[in-house]
């Protein structure tokens, strides 16, 4: 991929949109991660060019490292014209003692309460966003990426956003962009420190679903940075969905005739499909009943 050209485009279609609907803000979370470090990289000149506002807000919790904090602060500082601080703990318990029934008879696994808290989590952060967005006539800005999209590593009516710069570019190639950035276009210190320090962070979503972030609970076992584990992933997804990668440094495993049922029987079992598979239902969501199912 051509980053240059790239960047450019992503700009150009950010700039025509905001102008066509009016738009007089961007909202945008700033978690410490590279993507939301990589949107505000990019959106910032737009919202400079157009005079509008790049609001970013650092919504952290109680399952948020102090070096998530504290790059999202950095991040923050040098990026958004508009940036705060705001810790959602509080309300997040509240809004715990109040939507928990402690009549359910099901009961949860540590697994299982560790997602709902983070859901829960995403979606508090969004209210906040959202509502945000609305007092400034703004549009919230998605920091998602194809990669976790597959995944599903975003929460239903969570961390979605109304406009995605970045959601159909793998995970990999993000981190090249941002690298792009870092190397050709950003020129302060601060600038380039930020960027390369979240290039080099571990990816978490900070919701505390496991520890060793969201590459924990698909590759418990891999040993090496965020960077590395992504670009595997991407390859197994890549190949998977039948398509030649464009991170394999060797094609030996995509060259040929592969047909889809020996995709599947190559990479069925690994945890990474297994993860595609099971938040399929994320990818169709709201399920709704055919109309001719209805009146015929």
């Amino acid at each position: 991929m051509n980053y240059e050209k790239a960047v450019e485009r992503i700009r150009t279609q950010l700039r025509e949109y905001i102008n066509k609907n009016n738009i007089q803000s961007l909202v945008i979370g700033i978690s410490g991660g590279m993507d939301s470090c990589l949107c505000a990289a990019l959106a910032r000149p737009i919202c400079d060019e157009l005079r509008i506002p790049l609001i970013g807000r650092s919504l952290p919790m109680s399952t948020n490292k102090k070096d998530e904090i504290d790059r999202a602060s950095i991040t923050g500082e040098i990026f958004c014209t508009d940036f705060k601080e705001i810790n959602l703990q509080n309300l997040f318990e509240l809004t715990k003692l109040y939507t928990e029934d402690e009549t359910s008879n099901y009961i949860d696994n540590s697994t299982r309460v560790s997602i709902r808290n983070g859901n829960l989590k995403a979606r508090l952060r969004m209210i906040y966003l959202y509502n945000l967005a609305s007092q400034n006539n703004g549009m919230v800005l998605s920091t998602d990426n194809y990669t976790e999209f597959l995944l599903g590593f975003w929460t239903l009516h969570g961390d979605v956003g109304d406009y995605g710069m970045i959601q159909e570019l793998w995970k990999s190639e993000v981190y090249d962009m941002a690298e792009y950035l870092a190397v050709y276009e950003l020129h302060g210190h601060d600038e380039k420190g930020v960027v390369i320090s979240t290039i080099n962070s571990v990816a978490t979503d900070g919701l505390g679903v496991h520890s060793m972030g969201d590459l924990g609970q698909i590759m418990p076992d891999f040993v090496g940075n965020s960077r590395d584990g992504y670009r595997l992933v991407d390859d197994i997804l890549t190949v998977w969905k039948g398509k030649d990668s464009p991170f394999l440094e060797s094609k030996s495993d995509v060259e040929g005739d592969l047909t889809k049922e020996k995709i599947i029987n190559k990479f069925l079992d690994t945890p990474v499909i297994q993860r595609h598979l099971r938040s399929e239902f994320k990818r169709n969501n709201p399920v709704n009943i055919k109309r001719s199912l209805i009146t015929h």
